[in-house]
């Protein structure tokens, strides 16, 4: 069996990280840690979780301690502070032989270069090693590297990252694309557990809230991925506006996609032959055939994609229309982290993931 610590596991990622490796047939949780809840049942605090986490506590114990009894650990914590824990667990997990201790990391600490993220964030990065450490970005329909020997830290993407950058990856590795706009509507999870004046409720409800319209953070992992490494597309323009909707989950994304002017003969077939093509072994990638709902992949790690293109006067395809779906606490952020650590201990990706929707 597999020992998973979980440091932070009160919060959203936290909880859906229990939760799923709670069902996991391949892992046992040796540790989650709660300041807020030490000596708690996980139970107790998280009816939802009874009978499946036993006597599983909350407990406030140092990394030192997380390590030694765990093969991996998950960080749920807020970004700036992984970057303290990274470097001890990884110093003290690597003299522990049998390949060191796994760190997935599910803040924004290590998917930028260091420069980037300060300049992003605001913070200084404290970990000067951070990028000698090679964090891989885990988004695994790109990066399947993350199952590469001797793979010690992986840098789980932001939620808006994955269903943006997954609704346009095909089409960007193919060399279409000239621009492309992302409109996302994310669930109220998505701003954290922590109460804030967008996501109060009398603010919330029958509305939608726009924020940092030309700013969001996340549009830096977009513009990273998209215009470098697998895809190796640095000439495509990317924009980012982010929503919040009065739903619980989900982050639904609108990809408005214009193509180069050489490519604008492409048809609805072409293009879904792309499609087709890119994520054809990717099992958490479904190609449906009407518009997707954040019903249909909710508590799961599905990501949803459809399409549909816009022919101008001339008859050639002006822009691409492509709408994503996903569960922004699952395949936006815990269960790709579960995703991830499968292929770490080279077992099948979809392990512990397989299970269905939640009742809408």
């Amino acid at each position: 069996m597999i020992k998973a610590g979980i440091i932070g596991g009160a919060g959203y990622t936290g909880l859906e990280l229990l939760r799923l490796l709670l069902g996991h047939p391949r892992v046992e949780i040796s540790v989650v840690t709660s300041r807020r809840h030490r000596g708690r049942k996980v139970s107790e605090v998280n009816p939802h979780l009874f009978p499946f986490s036993g006597e599983l506590e909350y407990e406030d114990v140092d990394a030192a301690e997380v390590t030694d009894r765990s093969d991996v650990v998950f960080l749920a914590v807020p970004h700036g502070s992984a970057m303290n824990y990274v470097p001890g667990l990884l110093a003290r997990g690597s003299g522990r032989g049998r390949g060191g201790v796994k760190v997935i990391d599910l803040s924004a600490d290590y998917r930028l270069k260091r420069a980037e993220y300060e300049r992003v964030y605001g913070l200084r990065h404290k970990d000067r090693q951070s990028e000698e450490r090679e964090a891989v970005y885990g988004l695994t329909e790109l990066h399947p590297e993350v199952a590469a020997a001797g793979v010690d830290l992986v840098a789980n993407p932001g939620c808006y990252p994955t269903g943006a950058i997954l609704a346009v990856a095909p089409l960007v590795k193919e060399g279409l694309v000239r621009q492309v706009v992302f409109d996302a509507k994310s669930g109220i999870s998505g701003a954290g557990a922590e109460p804030s004046e967008k996501s109060h409720f009398p603010n919330l409800a029958e509305n939608i809230v726009p924020y940092q319209v030309t700013a969001h953070r996340h549009v830096a992992e977009m513009r990273q991925e998209l215009g470098a490494g697998e895809l190796g597309a640095g000439g495509v323009k990317v924009s980012f506006t982010p929503h919040i909707l009065p739903s619980i989950r989900g982050i639904l994304t609108t990809a408005h996609i214009f193509l180069n002017a050489r490519e604008r003969g492409r048809t609805q077939a072409e293009i879904e032959e792309v499609y087709k093509r890119f994520y054809e072994d990717k099992k958490f990638v479904r190609l449906t055939r009407g518009v997707p709902s954040l019903s249909s992949v909710r508590g799961t790690n599905f990501c949803d994609i459809w399409f549909e293109i816009e022919e101008g006067e001339k008859g050639e395809t002006e822009r691409v229309v492509v709408i994503s779906a996903i569960d922004n606490l699952v395949k936006g952020g815990s269960g790709q982290a579960v995703q991830n650590m499968n292929l770490i201990f080279r077992l099948d990706e979809a392990e512990g993931l397989w299970s269905p929707g939640l009742v809408p």
